[in-house]
């Protein structure tokens, strides 16, 4: 069965970033290196982890 949430922390920081993807951490709600947030696991949600995966530390709560 599929978690409904997923625990996202950045760990890299959004400076110098494309525009677009400092969109994606943001309507993620991430702020700050090292912040967490839990976010619901939908289609929107998990094409933005994916799109800045590379900036982010994510696993299903």
């Amino acid at each position: 069965m599929a978690s409904n949430e997923i625990s996202v922390t950045m760990i890299k920081s959004r400076f110098g970033r494309l525009p677009r993807h400092q969109a994606c951490l943001k309507g993620l709600g991430l702020r700050k290196i090292n912040q967490t947030v839990v976010v619901l696991n939908t289609p929107e949600n998990r094409g933005m982890i994916n799109k800045v995966s590379y900036m982010l530390k994510f696993e299903e709560v």
